[in-house]
């Protein structure tokens, strides 16, 4: 597993991490780790968040242009380049 160091952590700083971690029953590496993927937007697993973009793909309607559009047409147009 990679190693991650941080220099010069402002101290308040690293004592609302000490605080945090001791209420949650954790160490301030798993604290730490914690806060990066809340800040990342990555505390769902992939499989979550992957299952939710399908989601809103499959909500989403595609616009009535885009049913017109010959794909034929475009494939040759690159071609021709």
């Amino acid at each position: 597993m990679p190693l991650l160091q941080v220099r010069d952590c402002p101290e308040d700083l690293y004592k609302k991490i000490s605080y945090f971690a001791k209420k949650q029953n954790r160490t301030i590496a798993q604290q730490i780790v914690s806060l990066l993927e809340k800040g990342l937007q990555i505390d769902q697993p992939n499989v979550e968040r992957r299952n939710a973009l399908l989601e809103k793909i499959h909500g989403r309607e595609a616009k009535k242009e885009v049913n017109t559009i010959d794909d034929v047409a475009l494939i040759r147009e690159d071609r021709d380049r």
